[in-house]
Formats: structure tokens, sequence, C-alpha cells
């Protein structure tokens, strides 16, 4: 992207985490200068060395390249990121953690610090724009704490400016965006973000009022948590009826209001933000006094459609004690290595729960899958995993299981049973290999 030098402007971005070190390596790439804040000292220290302390798809390459042309620095101090080389941060990005309490509301307690210290540490008009998924009215919370730890009375504005990143393709998210939400309280605050975001040329920009931007992000997640979690329910129906989910999918799609994105049937959906901004959303609008129950609804389908491959195994195999279970794939989704409220970890607790050992394999998520479960062997590789198993269940589409030797998997299993939790593989092709194979709302 060509950078012109009027439009660079200072940043610092308080968070290390997926959003904030996308946002900061993507900012610095296209041509503005930031520092990255994070109080992990050992996170900070890997980042220098150019190690990544998270798998995504193109951030390493993009953080070494910004890091060697001098536009992207990292440090454990909010201070030291605001002034740095003795240059004054003209926007400051919070991206801290926001995760949920046990009632589903968000804990913004890092939230709050955060602006405290930005608060003791202004020395000139400062944009201080939300980051992190947040429920509405956070922005007005943290203009208060910042208004009250100003004893400098030095000008601000708090903005809003919901992140839309996918995990696995969040690169390409930031950089080529199909939108860009300001929700900016003046003209002063939307001139610095409009010069932050003008290098996305095709993006439409849409500036609203900071509550309304706020809301978009809560409102987007659960919006399209719902369209999984209605498929899903859809695909309930094709079974019991001899209908075709893929085929009822793509019929949806087809139709311009609805769209093909989202239909996909599965075993539910996971990762930090739809589990997490759904409760959030809830718990916002009960606390408002709306009692949304599709919300409700929506949570309880996607529980039941983690159980449904349990169900599967359960038809199959009738008691599971002792019985051995392979799983290919672990984390939430493909491409990432996040285990975060990953569907596998509910699985392989109710399987366990019902005397069945569990053996399981992720090409990269291995090793954080270990810090949350606990009791299962960790395979070496998929042929590692289902040697000698009653049966297999695919619960990751990674890349890498679609290209599996079949007929080796058929040889090392002792029973021939696959229950496709993603429908990655072609019903007629698996039975004529011998398989005994099901799959979601698909005959």
């Amino acid at each position: 992207m060509k950078k012109n030098n009027n439009d660079k402007v200072n940043i610092c971005v308080v968070g290390a985490g997926y959003v904030g070190l996308v946002s900061g390596a993507c900012l610095a790439e296209t041509g503005h200068r930031v520092v990255c804040v994070d109080s992990d000292p050992k996170k900070i220290a890997l980042l220098e060395k150019g190690v990544m302390p998270i798998y995504e798809e193109g951030l390493e390459k993009v953080v070494k390249r910004n890091v060697k042309a001098g536009r992207l620095f990292f440090t454990t101090s909010i201070k030291g990121g605001m002034l740095h080389g003795g240059r004054r941060a003209e926007a400051i990005f919070i991206a801290v953690g926001t995760p949920p309490r046990e009632d589903g509301s968000a804990d913004l307690s890092d939230v709050e610090k955060v602006a405290e210290e930005i608060a003791r540490n202004m020395s000139g008009y400062t944009v201080i724009v939300e980051k992190s998924t947040v429920p509405v009215e956070t922005c007005e919370w943290i203009n208060k704490t910042v208004a009250r730890h100003n004893k400098n009375h030095i000008p601000f504005d708090v903005a809003s400016n919901p992140e839309f990143l996918r995990e696995g393709t969040a690169v390409k998210d930031f950089l080529e965006p199909d939108r860009v939400v300001l929700g900016c309280p003046s003209k002063q605050c939307e001139t610095v973000l409009r010069r932050i975001y003008k290098a996305m040329k095709g993006a439409t920009v849409l500036v609203t009022d900071v509550k309304s931007a706020e809301l978009i992000k809560h409102a987007s997640n659960s919006f399209l948590a719902a369209k999984i979690s209605f498929i899903n329910a859809v695909a309930r129906v094709c079974e019991k009826t001899g209908a075709d989910v893929e085929m009822v999918a793509r019929g949806m799609g087809l139709d311009k209001r609805i769209g093909a994105s989202f239909l996909k049937a599965g075993i539910g959906f996971g990762g930090f933000c739809f589990p997490k901004d759904l409760e959030a959303f809830y718990w916002l609008s009960h606390r408002k006094g709306y009692n949304f129950e599709l919300l409700k609804a929506v949570k309880e389908i996607n529980e039941d459609a983690k159980l449904w491959l349990v169900r599967k195994v359960q038809d199959e195999l009738w008691n599971l004690e002792g019985k051995t279970v392979a799983l290919l794939g672990l984390a939430f989704k493909p491409e990432t290595d996040d285990m975060r409220f990953a569907p596998s970890i509910d699985i392989i607790a109710e399987f366990r729960k019902l005397g069945a050992k569990v053996r399981a394999y992720d090409p990269v998520s291995q090793e954080n899958a270990r810090r949350v479960i606990q009791g299962i062997y960790f395979a070496e590789d998929a042929y590692d995993c289902v040697a000698g198993a009653d049966c297999v269940c695919l619960v990751t589409e990674w890349k890498e299981f679609a290209g599996l030797d079949m007929k080796k998997i058929l040889a090392l299993l002792k029973h021939p049973i696959m229950i496709d939790g993603r429908n990655l593989y072609t019903p007629s092709k698996m039975r004529e290999l011998g398989f005994t194979y099901k799959s979601v709302g698909r005959q």
C-alpha cells in the first residue's frame, strides 16, 4: 500500500492479544508508527525476537517487516507506549481482554485500569479508541474514568472502533475490510480516525454516534451466531425427514436477502467472540429491561449441536464405557490455534463422563489444548490418533484431514465408523470405501 507521510499517525495499542497485535501490526503496515503495549513481559520478549505468541496466517511476516522498517515497537509500559522515542501518541487503542463473568456480563476491569493509566500520562489532545469488544455504554464509562484521573485537564475524546476480524484470516480482514465503523463524539476525533484508516480504499467507512458503534459489534456477532444455530436446527429436521441440509442451505443462500455465508451445518460455533458476545448481548438486554429470548435459544441450539456428535457415537457403539473414541481436530475452527470455547472441550468432557477413552490430534492447537484438556491421549498425527479406536469423529475441518488416506484410516480403526461433525467428506465415497458414515443433516 502507498504510504503518505502527511497522514502518518503515532499510535499506541494497549494489549497484544489477537485483536491488539493484529491491529497494531496492520496499522504499521499502512504506514503509521505503532507501539504495542502488553503487561506480559514474556510475550513482549517473544515479539521483540520475532516470535509470535499466537498462530495467525501472515502475521509473522507483517510484524517482522514493520519492525525492520522502524514502524512497529513493543513495550510493557503504557506510559512508554504513549511517549515512545520522544513521539507522543495521538491515538491510543484499548485492545485488552474482556472475559465473560459467570452471569454472562463482560469483565471490564482491565479496560478501567488502562483508562486510568492513559489519563495520568496524556500530554496533548488524545483520541482514546475502544477496540475491545465491549457492551454499549462502555465508552461512556471510559470517558468518566479518564476525566476523573485527568488532573492536568488534557483534552481528549473516547471513540468506538469495533473489530470484525476472523481468526485465521485476521490480517487480510484488517487490511481489506468490508467496512470500518467509527463511533465519534466530535469532528476532531473523526478527522484523526479518518487519517488512520485512509489507506483502506475499498472499505465503506460508517461514522456513527459512539453507542451505535458499540452495539454494532454485539449485534453483528449475535446475528451470525443465530444464523449458524438456525442451519443446525434445520439439519435436525433434515435428518428426520430425509432431506439434505447441504442442498437446503444452498437453496437458501442463493436468496440475496439471506446469503450463503454462515449456513454451514456442523457441531456448533466456538471461539472467543461468538459465545462471549452472545452472552454479553443477552445480559445487557436483560439488564435494560428487554428479554431477548432469541439469543437464549441460539445458545441452547449451539450446546445441543455439540452433543449431537456424542449421540451419534452412542447410536453406533451403544455403551461407551471402556470404548475408545478418536477425535480429529481440537481448535474451534481451522487455521487457528485458539482453544477458547472450542466445541471439542465439551465433547471430550461428555465422552469421558460416559466412560470413553479419548485419543485426539490437531495439526496446530495441540499445545494449547494440553493446557485445557486432561486425561486424554494426544496423538502424533491423524493415523496415530485413529489406531485401535472404536470410531473416529471429525471435529475441526483442517485441510490436512481432507487429504488423509482413508483406506489407511479404515485399516487402523477397530470398527469402520466415521462421524463427520463438519460435513467434510462425501457420503457416497465414504460408504464405497466401507465406512459406516454419519454426517450432519445428510442421509
